[in-house]
């Protein structure tokens, strides 16, 4: 999952971004609304945690902006003002949740969570392809019964490719949806994760190299595919 962080109190914008990592999750940080604004539009973010009164580009605006662009982006709005009529105010502006300061992280987690899912086409809660089966929730993934032992990029590498069903993952959008945006673009991790994930999966080996296009876990599900 792939989440922009627009706070401009850095000591709690950088906690936040410390914790969503621990998640698994990709995350870039924007200090005011004009950088956020701009690093909304120009990545495509599951979700975006918006501080709402930022300086340069207010949080609603940037809001409103991405509700009137069509954006699957979700937005989750956080204030210091945790009155009722601020929060129905957050979400008539398109905000599809909203979070009072002070909150608990836990709380904050659960609801980047479930706005990533709603981020893009609906997908199972447990991925399962063969005898593996995948639970992003938990961050639980198990060949034939067997737990795998997978670091955060090498799970968030297997989710993108199950989540896309059989079709085909470039190198490309591996490296926006799993990595942040401090990764070098022309870097071989991506290839190298594949390689260690591919390894620790065991045979028969579920993830096919389609050579100039990028990576796929067949679906069997899927007519005219043959599983690995």
């Amino acid at each position: 999952m792939r989440v922009l962080v627009v706070e401009d109190e850095r000591n709690l914008a950088d906690a936040i971004v410390r914790g969503l990592r621990r998640q698994g999750m990709a995350v870039d940080v924007a200090y005011d609304g004009s950088a956020g604004h701009e690093m909304a539009f120009v990545t495509r973010y599951d979700v975006v945690v918006l501080d709402r009164d930022l300086p340069g580009v207010h949080g609603d605006q940037i809001c409103a902006d991405l509700v009137t662009s069509g954006a699957l982006t979700r937005v989750l709005m956080l204030t210091a003002s945790g009155t009722v009529a601020d929060r129905v105010e957050g979400l008539q502006l398109g905000a599809d949740d909203y979070l009072p300061k002070p909150f608990a992280f836990d709380e904050l987690v659960a609801r980047v969570q479930a706005l990533g899912r709603r981020a893009t086409p609906v997908t199972p809660p447990v991925l399962t392809v063969a005898d593996l089966v995948v639970d992003p929730a938990k961050r639980v993934a198990t060949r034939g019964g067997v737990v795998v032992d997978l670091a955060r990029k090498e799970f968030g590498v297997l989710e993108e490719l199950l989540k896309a069903r059989g079709a085909v993952v470039s190198s490309e959008e591996l490296l926006e949806r799993v990595w942040d945006a401090n990764t070098d673009p022309f870097t071989t991790t991506v290839r190298v994760t594949v390689m260690t994930l591919r390894k620790k999966l065991g045979d028969p080996p579920l993830i096919e190299t389609v050579v100039g296009a990028g990576y796929r876990v067949p679906d069997p599900y899927v007519p005219g595919q043959v599983s690995a």
